[in-house]
């Protein structure tokens, strides 16, 4: 039977990937419903392709605007939906079966803990579902019963690499007693070797050009600061269940090794591919089956060598601060991801410098004490309060650098 699949965040660079290897087999997948924030126009191509059932936008214009479209189009079957309340109805629809949880940040949150409460088999790229809030969704995820199948290179490749797959979820957790850690794989970005003394003044342009892999702006820069390799840190915590001590991070410039496992007796297992999304996306789709996905098969002899380093944390303080915060855990990857997330948007807006991210976020974990994270109501007032005191930090910054 046809898996009939939910995309949150189909204009983003993990949805319109998975539209790709979709497209590939028609015969095993259907397109029941697609999201998107506010690029309507690519939205709109993705209708007239897959036809979905549903499509969901972030305002009544908006929707006005691709309502009318599709009808001129022909496709006037397609419902087009608005807010935040429509993305928790279809990431729960009895209409389909997966849902591919890729909407970047706190937004994706609400609709994310909507799929697993649903008991939905969920393919899962936002990682703030489990840095805010790890043990609130993953106790939704086993009571429901949900399938939760990475989609992150990095637990992607831990996931294959373990002692036997089955999904995550409490009936088939994977076996962990063998494991004697779990090692992640980053490439380091495109500052690794340039002087620290000039971090200062990288640009937002050149932040976003990661030497490796296509992804949206707000990640390109944690890609290159490697604060999404410590949200992706906390993601195998609470995906994995391996305290942070048995978590390990290399960086390999080559990213040809998307991550390892180390086990007892002596033996690394990893997981090698071309760094193409398509190849962690066909494989949560078709688990336990593999299908094809569109990429390049690797070669070995091509590349010729493949090299890793510790990361240096003089360069890499976002790393550091992550280590930092799931030692603490709690409401403490709320405040760190909320402080980051006001962080970014202000560098990108060039409000601060690049390195200021990091004195943002750093900040605003000194400041505002971690408390219990018991229900989404502790994860969202952390989340406001760290928000707030981000941006108050943030027009202090600014003060200081024009006077």
């Amino acid at each position: 039977m046809k898996k009939h699949v939910v995309i949150l965040g189909s204009t983003g660079s993990i949805g319109v990937n998975t539209l790709d290897v979709i497209s590939r087999h028609p015969e095993q997948f259907k397109v029941h419903a697609l999201s998107a924030h506010r690029n309507i126009d690519l939205l709109f191509k993705q209708c007239l392709i897959h036809r979905p059932s549903i499509t969901v936008v972030e305002n009544a214009v908006g929707a006005d605007m691709l309502s009318k479209r599709l009808k001129k189009a022909g496709l006037s079957r397609t419902e087009v939906w608005h807010g935040p309340g429509a993305l928790v109805e279809i990431a729960c629809t009895t209409e389909a079966d997966t849902v591919v949880a890729a909407i970047v940040g706190a937004a994706g949150l609400g609709s994310t803990m909507a799929a697993a409460k649903a008991g939905k088999r969920i393919l899962l790229a936002n990682k703030e579902a489990l840095v805010l809030s790890g043990a609130i969704f993953m106790a939704a995820v086993e009571r429901a019963g949900a399938m939760l199948l990475p989609l992150d290179s990095e637990h992607n490749a831990i996931f294959q690499c373990l002692p036997h797959q089955s999904s995550i979820n409490t009936g088939i957790q994977p076996k962990m007693a063998s494991v004697e850690r779990l090692v992640l794989t980053a490439s380091g970005g495109p500052f690794r070797d340039r002087k620290l003394s000039s971090l200062d003044k990288i640009t937002p342009d050149e932040a976003c050009a990661h030497p490796n892999w296509v992804m949206g702006r707000k990640i390109s820069v944690d890609s290159a600061n490697m604060m999404n390799k410590g949200l992706e840190v906390i993601e195998a915590y609470w995906l994995f269940g391996v305290p942070a001590e048995r978590i390990e991070v290399l960086i390999h410039p080559q990213s040809v090794i998307h991550s390892m496992v180390s086990y007892t007796d002596g033996s690394m297992l990893a997981q090698l591919g071309n760094p193409d999304m398509r190849t962690p996306i066909a494989h949560a789709l078709a688990f336990p089956e593999r299908i094809s996905s569109g990429v390049k098969q690797l070669n070995l002899a091509e590349i010729g060598k493949l090299t890793f380093e510790a990361p240096d944390m003089r360069y890499f303080p976002c790393l550091r601060l992550a280590f930092e915060a799931l030692r603490n855990l709690g409401t403490s990857g709320a405040l760190l991801n909320a402080a980051n997330e006001i962080a970014v948007e202000a560098f990108l807006a060039r409000r601060i410098r690049f390195t200021a991210i990091a004195e943002v976020v750093e900040y605003v974990l000194d400041t505002i004490p971690s408390g219990p994270a018991l229900s989404m109501d502790d994860v969202l007032d952390a989340d406001r309060r760290a928000r707030a005191m981000a941006n108050t930090r943030i027009v202090r910054l600014m003060s200081q650098s024009s006077s």
